[in-house]
């Protein structure tokens, strides 16, 4: 099937043809002539599948034909999490909208406001906002809600996991009763389902089950290695392997420092990105890191949430995520468009609980490597495909 098949325009699918997408994914597909027939609608969707492009597309068709025309109005929503996913959603409604006069805008917190207030005088289609910043200008009576005819909730789950839950309910009980509502999220938990019964009422529901999200193009494996050998152990594969553009995943701000200290005296330059760095240095480190200016950037979880990057060859866990979900949203960001991908998780004995509810949640287990030299002096167990932390195994049933 076709962009054009979908019942998008010539305006939207050139733009399309311009960027290189032969043709729609597999969400694209299912949920682009969904939201064109104004349903409401709720998906599961990791990212890398093609999930921005699947309510974007159809949102641009849907307000082509007129613009709005009063100050400080809008014409569709898309509550984000992130400032940096803010900012690449508001990118890619640019280009996808290249042929069209319609008018987006990225808002969010650490910046100017005025900038943002002067964009939203003379009235905006689609506004990208993180549901405290928009509150804020809400209360400064910046922003107005009553032409609003789409809603958007992107990632969901990590809005909810970021404590906004309280700032969603509030935006939500000032939007107008007849709009059409859209959430994505990577899971359907019941905490997501919660909010959705709230706010949505009778969606159509689409789900991309985990197997398939988590790509077959995306080479899996762990190393098994002692906690404290992990900094020397990924300083040797960068050398050996000569790898290239990586991202690193790490739990916090201090690790992300430490680990950055620690490659430099091996000699390799990475850069540390997370929330204790200025908005300004975040995105210039991003987007030094698409242009290839720094090969190596060691993130922790939260800050990554807004990386989006077509090609990017591979991301290492240096240390395992908690809940597993974060799992198949990390290995997301590499493997995109189905090009090739590597997930390298560096895993020692402590992690070993997180690994098997990784590997449960995936449905099979990783394949593990050993590298000379670095074999663990405390052996990382057998893997339980169907692991059950201690704290839940009374209320398992004999």
């Amino acid at each position: 099937m076709s962009f054009t098949q979908l019942g998008l325009c010539a305006s939207l699918t050139d733009a399309i043809d311009t960027l290189g997408y032969p043709k729609p994914t597999r969400i694209q597909t299912q949920a682009i002539p969904v939201i064109l027939e104004g349903q409401d609608l709720i998906a599961a969707a990791q990212t890398g599948t093609g999930k921005t492009a699947s309510f974007v597309l159809p949102m641009l068709e849907k307000l082509r034909h007129g613009q709005t025309q009063k100050k400080k109005r809008i014409r569709a929503l898309i509550l984000v999490p992130t400032r940096e996913l803010a900012i690449q959603v508001d990118e890619k409604i640019k280009q996808y909208g290249q042929n069209l006069a319609l008018r987006s805008l990225a808002m969010f917190g650490g910046v100017d406001e005025k900038a943002q207030k002067q964009a939203l005088i003379e009235g905006l289609d689609i506004l990208v906002a993180t549901p405290g910043r928009l509150l804020d200008m809400y209360g400064q009576r910046a922003v107005y809600f009553e032409e609003i005819e789409m809603l958007v909730l992107d990632e969901a789950d990590r809005m909810l996991d970021m404590g906004f839950i309280d700032d969603i309910n509030k935006i939500l009980d000032r939007l107008p009763e007849n709009i059409q509502h859209l959430l994505f999220s990577a899971t359907l938990s019941n905490k997501v389902r919660d909010l959705a019964k709230s706010a949505i009422h009778n969606p159509f529901e689409i789900s991309i089950a985990a197997k398939q999200a988590s790509k077959s193009n995306i080479e899996q494996w762990i190393i098994t290695v002692d906690k404290d050998q992990k900094s020397a152990l990924l300083s040797h594969l960068i050398k050996e392997n000569q790898w290239d553009q990586t991202l690193i995943f790490i739990e916090t701000k201090h690790g992300a420092a430490k680990l950055v200290s620690q490659l430099e005296k091996r000699g390799i330059v990475a850069e540390a990105f997370h929330s204790g760095r200025s908005q300004a240095v975040r995105e210039q480190l991003l987007e030094d890191f698409k242009a290839g200016k720094i090969k190596y950037l060691v993130s922790t979880g939260v800050a990554a949430r807004g990386i989006d990057i077509e090609a990017l060859p591979r991301v290492v866990n240096y240390d395992l995520p908690f809940p597993a979900d974060e799992y198949v949203h990390r290995i997301g960001r590499t493997g995109r468009a189905n090009a090739k991908g590597e997930a390298i998780s560096l895993v020692s004995k402590d992690n070993f609980k997180n690994l098997c509810m990784i590997e449960s949640r995936l449905g099979h287990l990783l394949e593990r490597r050993e590298v000379e030299g670095f074999t663990p002096k405390k052996a990382v167990p057998i893997s339980i495909l169907n692991y059950v932390p201690k704290h839940k195994r009374n209320n398992q049933p004999e």
